[in-house]
């Protein structure tokens, strides 16, 4: 099934979890001066206009980016999270909302190697445009959870690599466990993203212990909930799991989650988690 595209979601309080994780990480890494290898398993289109038909059709980026995007009392990270978004829109209107390619590439560096991998046709297209003969990216449409692990261990010994499935299928939370376990056997030591949300909460129960049976260490979790859980249609909150984060990121976390779940909840009932999901010392 490929109909998800996610310029109807882009900026939405989902985005607004994921990016600002993303962010802190890529900047930690980038405090070596040391090359990196960044894979992104389901890029999408890359850059999404806040003005189109499909971002205009439910404005869910109201409820993400949106509601932030002009508050002068933003705390830590997600202050550089607004802040990195208004650079790349060329007013004060908040109109252009980027991507997990547009992030990673202007944060990366001439010597970075960029590997996005995009299944859906127009969106591979659009990919492709964003991406603009960039020669530190390579750009495939392909099955980016089964075609990366032939890039790993990158030569470079230091990568990231983000997965962000549309969850379009139920078993995808086994495939994506599954997959994680052979890409963490090829490159142990990588820093590995991977974005979930919550419809139905068994699903992501089921997901959390399968990782922690799996045998790999130093895993992290972070929630934002915007409603509780509930059996009706649509996503209550989000999370990403990191695997090797950087030793920073729990406490960043911790600081900025309630306010964030305080901010972007509906009805004060916004929720949020973050927590060592299986134990070892974080990277430092």
């Amino acid at each position: 099934m490929l109909s998800y595209q996610h310029a109807y979601h882009a900026g939405n309080f989902a985005d607004v979890l994921k990016h600002m994780v993303l962010l802190q990480v890529l900047k930690y890494l980038k405090t070596k001066d040391k090359p990196l290898c960044y894979i992104d398993t389901h890029a999408g289109s890359g850059d999404y206009k806040l003005n189109s038909g499909e971002a205009q059709k439910n404005q869910e980026f109201l409820g993400g980016i949106g509601s932030l995007w002009l508050r002068d009392d933003l705390p830590g990270c997600v202050g550089d999270y607004v802040e990195f978004i208004k650079q790349l829109n060329h007013s004060e209107q908040l109109t252009r909302y980027p991507g997990s390619p547009l992030i990673a590439s202007q944060l990366l560096g001439n010597k970075d190697r960029l590997f996005f991998y995009e299944l859906h046709t127009a969106e591979s297209r659009l990919l492709n445009d964003v991406v603009n003969r960039d020669k530190r990216i390579k750009t495939f449409r392909a099955d980016g959870l089964r075609d990366s692990l032939g890039l790993l261990p990158p030569k470079e010994n230091r990568g990231l690599i983000l997965i962000d499935p549309s969850y379009e299928i139920k078993n995808e939370y086994q495939v994506v466990v599954d997959a994680l376990k052979e890409l963490h056997k090829r490159f142990a030591t990588g820093c590995y993203l991977l974005w979930y949300p919550v419809v139905a909460r068994k699903r992501n129960v089921y997901m959390e212990r399968a990782l922690q049976t799996s045998g790999i260490k130093n895993i992290q979790l972070f929630e934002l909930g915007i409603q509780p859980d509930s059996d009706e249609y649509g996503m209550t909150a989000s999370g990403m799991i990191v695997i090797n984060p950087p030793w920073t990121l729990l406490a960043e976390m911790q600081q900025v989650l309630p306010w964030l779940a305080e901010t972007l909840g509906h009805n004060q009932q916004g929720h949020y988690r973050a927590e060592q999901l299986v134990g070892e010392s974080p990277l430092r």
